[in-house]
């Protein structure tokens, strides 16, 4: 505990790093779970618009997070990086709140908010710069911790809002809500967060935009990448069928499927801790593995829950897995680039892109040839798939 006190809460750029990364996810956690509700109810967007709108938001985002990843390894900080990232959430959250209209919505949530997404990558990105002399247990332990924050946001924030917002007629004001956020972490950043005076010359190297593309896409690192997206839909997926399963199959509510939700959150915020911990003793590719493993028998007990309280008796299950899967692969993926923090931090945006699309051929393949409950078998063999080509991929390397 001692050792983990000092690099997580005595280390400025660490200490600022994970307040500021509690209020970028304040901002998702304020604002994504009525996305829709205000795109498509609210102001009318089609269907076929807002999932087309969403998938090339997405695609704007891994772009964005990989160039502005590469320029602040070329500036050698990331602290002016992550200044305009933030401007560019006030400016996107704000116009969302204060011209609610389709075309302000749609450049916001096209353009706006994507570059404040990269946000996310880039204050890890520091992170990694500021434990750079570290030892790997040291730095995963710190990455958990700031990674958990996150969790902790959205734990707190979806059920606050919904509370505020119960009578109001309309939910945009959680756009107001997400744009004070990006006010609050702007100046955390620029009055508290240290400045840099440089990373490790092998860091400032520069590497063309299309040298840094060309890199991610390498054979040896997008094969890895590709392997931890497997693992990592399987998050997707459960997200997607959980509502699902719970009131269809198991019987419950709509009700019991935003405390199931807290209650995971909840859990993944306390094994997050534990996993860091475990890191000290085993290494990270063998944490990963027990970790997919973990969550793919929670979504196969899923697939044969036909009570509310199977479901609520597999949270802890859940809870211990998707902690695993949502705090691990950031310092595996960071390790893939590791002179680079900034390209190497923008393979966590790349994972999510790409975990999050094959989550959308996984359901739409299960649900194409089974039920709800069934398409949670597949997205259980995805992850099983993903952590045995990761196994196989790193079976020659050095344990991480």
């Amino acid at each position: 505990m001692k050792r983990l006190i000092p690099d997580v809460f005595r280390n400025p750029a660490i200490r600022v790093s994970m307040i500021a990364i509690f209020t970028f996810g304040f901002a998702g956690a304020t604002t994504s779970p009525y996305q829709s509700v205000v795109g498509i109810r609210e102001l009318g967007l089609s269907n076929a618009l807002y999932s087309a709108l969403i998938f090339a938001a997405a695609t704007v985002n891994v772009i964005v997070s990989i160039l502005l990843g590469n320029l602040a390894d070329r500036l050698g900080e990331y602290r002016t990086m992550m200044l305009v990232a933030a401007v560019f959430g006030i400016i996107g959250y704000g116009a969302i709140f204060v011209f609610p209209t389709q075309e302000i919505f749609v450049l916001s949530a096209l353009l706006l908010l994507p570059v404040y997404g990269s946000l996310n990558s880039l204050l890890f990105a520091n992170v990694r710069a500021a434990t750079g002399k570290m030892e790997r247990s040291e730095v995963a332990t710190v990455n958990s911790g700031v990674r958990a924050m996150i969790s902790l946001s959205w734990v707190l924030v979806p059920g606050l809002t919904g509370i505020l917002l119960s009578g109001s007629p309309t939910m945009l004001p959680a756009y107001l809500f997400a744009c004070i956020s990006c006010l609050v972490c702007l100046g955390l950043i620029g009055l508290f967060l240290p400045r840099q005076s440089g990373t490790d010359r092998a860091a400032t190297h520069h590497l063309s935009y299309l040298a840094a593309l060309g890199q991610v896409i390498s054979p040896k690192i997008f094969g890895r990448v590709v392997a931890i997206a497997l693992i990592s839909s399987t998050l997707h997926v459960n997200g997607a069928i959980l509502p699902l399963v719970v009131t269809g199959a198991a019987h419950g509510t709509v009700a019991d499927v935003g405390i199931l939700v807290g209650i995971v959150a909840f859990l993944e915020v306390v094994f997050i801790i534990v996993w860091s911990r475990m890191l000290r003793v085993i290494s990270q590719l063998k944490a990963l593995a027990a970790g997919a493993v973990i969550y793919a028998v929670y979504l196969l007990l899923l697939a044969v829950a036909y009570e509310p309280w199977h479901v609520y008796a597999l949270t802890l299950i859940s809870g211990i897995g998707a902690a695993a899967l949502i705090s691990i692969p950031i310092t595996y993926l960071q390790d893939l680039i590791a002179e680079r923090p900034g390209l190497g931090s923008a393979l966590i945006s790349v994972n999510i892109f790409l975990s999050a699309g094959l989550s959308a051929l996984l359901f739409a393949a299960g649900t194409a040839v089974t039920t709800y409950s069934g398409t949670a078998l597949v997205g259980a063999l995805s992850g099983l798939i993903g952590t045995g080509w990761l196994l196989y991929l790193d079976g020659n390397r050095r344990s991480l």
